[in-house]
């Protein structure tokens, strides 16, 4: 079994750094094309401050010079996702678990264990880069297709973005989680409440050792409950009162 989660924007530099790895050729092409911008034309593509661009065009800089620190993956990204997942003071037992079963998503580095040592960057799918011109999701397709090849349950906790990248073939297979709130009656998706869930769902995961479908509506974690009634074959549904 495979969880599979997103990078975010929001960085935690002050997260113990770790070894760099040299990048894979992939990655490399991607970071080749992302190298030949300059300043304004970063502001542009992603859409921020000269000032901000400034600072990312340092970070490719670095990267391309091979100087960018590094940090665990899971440790640099600090999301509202993050943020809620258990990631201090965990056992031997719920490290090897995210060790084993989580998979991170990224644009610069494709699909990645949970502990893998990559470097600052803002890069994601929504961006038009082209890398040999093609898109990054064509770029990076067959890469994310092997990751998890050969795996019968993925579990994705990916935005549409980042699903996508993955072939048809490859998403049939995933279960899809949504996470609702009941306000007066009415149950409804909140995208902070959303994002939240998922970080506390990734929790319910590892401390109660989950590793098959069976058991996992069984979880209850944050006031959420599991909702047969709403859920399918490849869907399961939570929902908690507002």
């Amino acid at each position: 079994m495979k969880i599979l989660i997103p990078t975010a924007k929001e960085l935690n530099l002050q997260a113990n750094t770790v070894p760099t790895k040299c990048l894979s050729e992939t990655s490399q092409a991607v970071l080749d094309s992302l190298a030949t911008y300059t300043k304004q034309d970063l502001a542009e593509l992603y859409g921020i401050s000269f000032e901000r661009a400034e600072e990312e065009y340092q970070r490719i800089q670095a990267l391309k010079q091979q100087k960018a620190e590094a940090y665990p993956a899971l440790d640099l990204f600090d999301g509202l996702m993050y943020r809620n997942i258990k990631r201090q003071g965990l056992s031997p037992l719920e490290k090897d678990y995210l060790e084993q079963h989580l998979l991170i998503t990224s644009s610069l580095y494709g699909v990645i264990p949970a502990y893998s040592a990559i470097s600052p960057h803002r890069l994601d799918f929504m961006m038009k880069v082209k890398v040999a011109g093609k898109s990054l999701k064509q770029h990076w397709k067959v890469m994310f297709d092997a990751a998890v090849e050969g795996e019968e349950v993925l579990l994705s906790l990916l935005s549409s973005e980042f699903e996508t990248v993955f072939s048809k073939a490859v998403r049939k297979k995933m279960i899809t989680f949504k996470f609702l709130e009941d306000r007066g009656g009415q149950l409804k998706i909140h995208s902070t409440i959303s994002k939240k869930a998922r970080g506390q769902f990734l929790t319910a995961l590892l401390e109660n050792q989950i590793d098959d479908l069976a058991t996992i509506g069984q979880l209850s974690f944050a006031g959420f409950h599991f909702r047969e009634d709403l859920s399918s074959e490849k869907e399961y549904v939570f929902a908690k009162k507002g």
